[in-house]
């Protein structure tokens, strides 16, 4: 039975992380308290601070956990037995905003210390010497969802719950989302296999979906008919210009942010592992949705 060490744990992450491969391994924590040693075939960095989208964090929080941190966990798989690394990065260490497809070809530009941060931990890892026989992986997830973790998902579900018709009807996009089950696909495969050569993935699930597609889902877990209002998109742009003005919810930015495209390609994992992902797009996403029910 093999050991893998786990920063992280009781995250989002980490705790499907252990109900997925907890049949299978011992799973050994970490606390950032402690010193770094450990005895395991594999190690999964998943502790860091996520993107406070409400912008009250100190700055240098990110670099001390989503750097700095991450420097000291790498350096102590280089110095172990263990085989395989794995670190969450993050799309938004390349970009915020996507014109087109993101790829692993992109030039890295994050604008966020969140993304800052996140990069230069890249530029770390990548700037060693892999050992050979030792396998390391930067994964760079998009949006995860799944059962337990509501976030931003969450807010677009309370406004369909509430049966209140969605006024952008008018706006076509494109997103990518990661379900939480091919993340953790993707992690049982890179940890039991030795043929997936090292390097930076994106994950992200197969299919992008609009706006509309996503009440449609979040109706369909409901059991009801999804409402939506095409005005028209000047009509919309006006009222959020008077948003502006007037410090109304709906502003230009917030615009943006709900109308915008981000698709996230997953080709090159696709293609490490040579396996399908086990769960579509639309079925993560309603799986989610419906858990929002409970």
């Amino acid at each position: 039975m093999s050991n893998i060490f786990v920063t992280g744990s009781s995250g989002f992450v980490g705790s499907n992380l252990k109900g997925y491969l907890g049949a299978l391994n011992v799973i050994l924590e970490f606390r950032r308290e402690k010193e770094l040693s450990f005895n395991a075939s594999a190690v999964i960095h998943l502790a860091g601070k996520s993107h406070d989208l409400k912008n009250t964090s100190a700055s240098q929080e990110y670099y001390e956990v989503n750097t700095e941190l991450t420097k000291k966990v790498f350096d102590a798989f280089l110095a172990s037995n263990a085989k395989v690394f794995i670190t969450l990065s993050s799309v938004k260490a390349v970009a915020d905003e996507v014109d087109g497809e993101l790829t692993e070809q992109h030039i890295p530009n994050p604008v966020t210390h969140y993304g800052k941060s996140k990069l230069l931990a890249e530029q770390y890892i990548l700037s060693k010497v892999i050992p050979e026989g030792k396998g390391v992986y930067v994964l760079r997830p998009c949006m995860i969802h799944g059962p337990g973790n509501k976030g931003n998902l969450n807010l677009l579900y309370k406004l369909v719950s509430k049966n209140i018709p969605w006024p952008l009807g008018a706006f076509e996009n494109k997103r990518s989302f990661c379900s939480i089950d091919n993340l953790m696909f993707i992690f049982k495969e890179l940890i039991e296999r030795d043929d997936i050569p090292s390097g930076i993935y994106n994950v992200a699930d197969d299919e992008p979906l609009s706006t509309n597609e996503m009440i449609g889902l979040i109706a369909q877990s409901q059991n009801r008919n999804p409402k939506l209002w095409n005005f028209s998109k000047k009509f919309i742009e006006g009222v959020a210009s008077i948003g502006d003005k007037l410090h109304l919810p709906l502003n230009t930015e917030r615009l943006q942010k709900l109308t915008s495209s981000y698709v996230v390609s997953n080709a090159k994992i696709k293609a490490a592992i040579g396996k399908p992902l086990p769960v579509s797009s639309r079925e993560g996403l309603l799986k989610t949705f419906k858990s929002f029910n409970s």
